[in-house]
């Protein structure tokens, strides 16, 4: 299995259970289950391919990737009820997914042979396209424009690191696991130890005279 397929699937699999994880916490039927996971699953990969002009999109080529959203949002829907702590559960399967995704981005763009800075906007918009749907739909603040947040940053950041591993290591792997490990290490620090990034105060305008 090539690179872009296996971490196109990989991105698939991790996205759709936090789709799902996010559905139960707006008490969806299994519809909706379902419908959010797979929205998840492969909006980040669509819009991908979309600017990308890859034909056909991903997933319209290989009922696999829609199969495997599936499968995973209804096990999520007979199995959230057991977890204690949902929503911390939701944010590091979230930043799996956002690590693994953003290597995918990577690997498709750099397989049309496109110039670094669409490598690099194509890894973050596939990392952060899925999860910023799903949060739009379930009406909640989009971890990717949280304020502060090591999100997008944390994407930009992988996807950074692959593109310098790339120059060093003429690897088609090693690359792209050095873009999940930057981009889970930022996300994860933000997580775990709270790391932020500056925010804008505003201040009082300068009386004059």
């Amino acid at each position: 299995m090539n690179p872009p397929v296996a971490l196109d699937l990989a991105a698939v699999l991790v996205f759709a259970v936090s789709g799902a994880l996010v559905a139960s916490r707006a008490q969806l039927d299994i519809v909706g289950f379902v419908f959010i996971a797979c929205l998840t699953a492969v909006g980040g990969g669509t819009v991908r391919d979309v600017l990308l002009n890859r034909h056909p999109v991903f997933w319209l080529d290989a009922p696999s990737y829609m199969f495997v959203a599936t499968l995973a949002s209804i096990i999520v829907f007979f199995s959230a009820h057991l977890l204690e702590h949902r929503y911390q559960v939701l944010l590091w399967i979230d930043a799996l997914a956002l690590s693994v995704a953003v290597s995918a981005g990577i690997a498709a763009a750099q397989s049309m042979d496109e110039p670094t800075y669409i490598v690099l906007l194509m890894g973050v918009i596939t990392g952060c396209m899925g999860g910023l749907m799903r949060d739009v739909v379930c009406n909640e603040v989009p971890l990717a424009l949280k304020t502060g947040e090591i999100y997008v940053t944390a994407a930009l950041a992988g996807a950074i690191a692959s593109v310098v591993m790339a120059e060093l290591h003429p690897s088609p792997w090693l690359p792209l696991v050095a873009c999940t490990v930057v981009c889970f290490l930022l996300r994860g620090g933000s997580l775990a130890f709270g790391w932020r990034i500056p925010v804008y105060k505003p201040r009082p305008p300068r009386n004059k005279g």
